[in-house]
């Protein structure tokens, strides 16, 4: 397991959302210097929010109330803190707070992804470029037919294999119709697509770092 060198756990109001003088309470995990925020339910006064202590002002039954709340939200997420430890997996803030939420158990797949890249890349690449993703998500879902006998796959089971798989079919595509540099470009793409995958801690592992692909000039 990766050596911790941060970790904390603080409640905070976010004051640039204010509305009727009242601001809604926020988790912020910190691992090593990198944060998750976690919007609780709870809206308070600006005025009565406690900067020092994270917690509510007063002693009326509905700050006891916020102020118990909080309590728990600290005691479960330290506890999943632990259980995270005692599991021996990688400790971050995403993973901390995907495992308070009760989704870090939860398996994407080349589906769910293609899904999440199209709908978030749609405005922000060329509809030529989006075209040319269009062409290579036919092909990776070609594969997953051919050699795995299904219409989806869990990215966590994407290896260097599948890698070589996809290369491969590429190649011998229509006899070798593909051009290398059309091979590696449909190779690129799927790259950025996991490395996507990779960064949002949909999986653990790149399956990309020990792939070394030619290009011909």
């Amino acid at each position: 397991m990766q050596h911790l060198r941060t970790f904390s756990i603080i409640f905070w109001i976010n004051t640039s959302r204010i509305k009727n003088n009242e601001a809604k309470i926020f988790a912020r995990i910190t691992v090593n210097q990198k944060r998750a925020n976690i919007s609780l339910k709870y809206d308070v006064p600006v005025n009565r929010w406690d900067n020092f202590r994270s917690r509510v002002i007063g002693n009326d039954e509905k700050t006891r109330i916020i102020n118990h709340y909080l309590d728990q939200v600290y005691t479960k997420l330290f506890r999943s803190y632990q259980e995270l430890n005692a599991e021996d997996k990688l400790i971050t803030a995403q993973a901390l707070k995907n495992r308070y939420l009760g989704i870090d158990d939860r398996h994407y797949s080349m589906q769910n992804l293609i899904d999440y890249h199209n709908k978030t890349m749609e405005h922000r690449l060329h509809r030529d470029t989006m075209r040319h993703y269009y062409s290579s998500q036919k092909y990776i879902f070609r594969l997953i037919k051919k050699c795995y006998k299904a219409s989806d796959i869990y990215l966590k089971d994407i290896t260097y294999s599948f890698i070589i798989e996809f290369e491969n079919m590429l190649r011998s595509y229509n006899q070798g119709a593909i051009a290398n540099n059309t091979v590696m470009k449909h190779i690129q793409r799927l790259r950025k697509m996991i490395t996507m995958a990779h960064h949002m801690e949909w999986i653990d592992k790149d399956p990309f770092v020990k792939f070394k692909g030619k290009r011909k000039s």
